[in-house]
């Protein structure tokens, strides 16, 4: 794929996510009220995609549960609010091994369920997204590996495909790129397909620009894709990103902080994200001409 700036972008905002950032913050959303608030005043603030998890309500720990999931899409409906809804399909894969010596039986934060049920809240809430983290890898601790075999996401894609939900390509190396053209090739994934780069996730690709390069590089021309870094790098990566052609994420799933000791809430970190965006002198584009550029259809909210 040549270096080409992009004109147009999109923002994702990535609401809440899964990991244990529920008590660094206090903007770290936990009921289903708190995400759809978050996500809408998101997108008031200039994001035209909502990337959303759901966690416990008591104790801010990530869940799976279908009426949580509910409750967030219906309260984002309801709010009239025109946005993209984006929800994980990420859950369910994970392994947490009982240690070097005695790997079996696995331990407590293991989740492994099958591929229906892993899906079962897309086709429940039919957003017009939801995330295929399209490979295998060691994930930060030192047990736990989040795991999706060719066999699941084989199985997971077709899924997505038929309920009509694109998938976001959640790649985290070059190896999840790869595979992913091999489930284009193999008819499971439309040709047109979208991906999100994710940068610094250790183990996965560093965020080094030599590195993020070689993810872009091996984009192919018809796919749309987006970006983001952990932490500190959040809004270089805007930048990065734009530059070379993508789109941006930014969150607090991905980064708790504003500025140094400023710790942030969504709508800034959209707000300042739809500055780098304009300031670079591309401009920021809003749910209805991310639709037509994906080929989306707006679900009306789903009877009960």
């Amino acid at each position: 794929m040549p270096l080409e700036m992009n004109r147009e972008v999109f923002i994702t905002c990535a609401v809440t996510g899964s990991g244990g950032t529920q008590d660094r913050s206090p903007h770290v959303p936990r009921s289903p009220e708190q995400i759809a608030n978050s996500a809408i005043a998101a997108a008031k603030a200039g994001a035209a995609v909502v990337h959303c998890h759901v966690r416990d309500p008591e104790t801010g720990a990530p869940s799976r549960d279908l009426g949580l999931y509910r409750e967030v899409t219906d309260r984002i409906r309801d709010s009239e609010t025109d946005v993209v809804l984006n929800l994980t399909a990420g859950m369910g894969g994970d392994i947490v091994f009982g240690g070097t010596e005695s790997p079996f039986p696995t331990v407590a934060g293991t989740d492994m369920v099958g591929a229906t049920e892993r899906v079962a809240h897309v086709a429940e809430c039919l957003p017009e997204i939801c995330t295929l983290d399209c490979g295998t890898m060691n994930f930060a601790e030192a047990d736990y590996v989040m795991t999706n075999t060719p066999g699941m996401l084989q199985a997971m894609g077709k899924m997505m495909t038929d309920l009509g939900v694109k998938p976001e390509i959640e790649a985290f190396d070059t190896g999840h790129l790869w595979y992913a053209k091999q489930l284009v090739k193999d008819g499971i994934l439309e040709p047109n397909a979208l991906v999100q780069l994710c940068m610094g996730v250790p183990w996965g690709a560093p965020d080094d620009l030599n590195t993020f390069m070689a993810m872009v590089n091996n984009v192919p021309d018809e796919w749309t894709f987006s970006a983001f870094a952990l932490g500190r790098n959040q809004m270089a990566y805007v930048a990065a990103s734009v530059l070379a052609g993508g789109n941006v994420r930014v969150g607090l799933e991905d980064n708790l902080w504003l500025d140094k000791g400023v710790l942030a809430e969504n709508w800034q970190l959209v707000e300042r994200a739809a500055t780098i965006v304009e300031n670079l002198g591309a401009r920021v584009i809003g749910p209805e001409e991310v639709r037509a550029k994906l080929g989306l259809t707006k679900r009306a909210p789903v009877a009960k």
